[in-house]
């Protein structure tokens, strides 16, 4: 996907209808980093998007600096604006561009990558980027990553695209056609299942990698850098 400024605000609008469940996992994957980081921290964020994780994070401990990527200037627009209204105290630097691409020199205590592998079209590129991730922290740093979960065609995915269908026509006003519409989009997109994702951390350099959420199509783990 293009997150241009259209897609970007529709993105920013919708994502709480997307992932019903988006604010605990926010609430979750901030109580996971105050509880592994220590008063002084840099995080590095990869895919800032609309800069909702951003704010929750920097709520959490004013000291707490951060480093945040996205390739879209757009969403990072949007990201710079809430920063403002907020008056944000943290010490932040937006990038534009990922972890591929953009120069980072120091080592981050800290690195999150919430709702963004999905929208990497390759599994060497989601591959690449994860261990990339790994080579910017410092040992024993915490690591959270959040994406599409699941095998489409399977039993239990099928399952929980009929759950997400429901849920769509149930609380919103679209209609079967566009909720089809928007379903086919969603399949175009890279899901990775649990036992991959595992496989991928452990040979990015990660450990102690552990299932904390777990929503219709979207799972979340949480880890540590040898």
């Amino acid at each position: 996907m293009k997150f241009d400024k259209e897609l970007s605000a529709q993105y920013e609008r919708g994502i709480r209808r997307t992932l019903p469940s988006y604010d605990a996992m926010l609430r979750l994957s901030q109580a996971f980093l105050q509880m592994a980081l220590p008063e002084q921290a840099n995080i590095l964020i990869a895919g800032v998007g609309s800069g909702n994780e951003l704010l929750h994070f920097a709520d959490a401990n004013h000291a707490w600096q951060f480093t945040a990527l996205d390739p879209s200037q757009a969403m990072l627009t949007i990201t710079q604006q809430k920063l403002y209204d907020q008056q944000l105290q943290n010490p932040v630097e937006l990038l534009k561009g990922t972890v591929l691409n953009v120069s980072l020199t120091k080592p981050f205590d800290g690195a999150t990558c919430l709702l963004v592998l999905h929208f990497i079209k390759t599994r060497a590129e989601q591959v690449a980027t994860v261990k990339k991730l790994a080579e910017h922290l410092k040992q024993g740093a915490p690591f959270i990553i959040v994406c599409k979960c699941g095998e489409q065609g399977t039993e239990q995915t099928e399952q929980q695209f009929d759950l997400w269908r429901a849920y769509w026509l149930q609380n919103t006003k679209l209609s079967v056609e566009q909720v089809a519409s928007m379903e086919k989009q969603i399949r175009s997109l890279s899901f990775i299942s649990e036992q991959e994702m595992i496989c991928i951390l452990k040979d990015a350099g990660f450990e102690k990698i552990t299932r904390f959420f777990s929503t219709t199509l979207f799972c979340g783990w949480t880890c540590y850098k040898k």
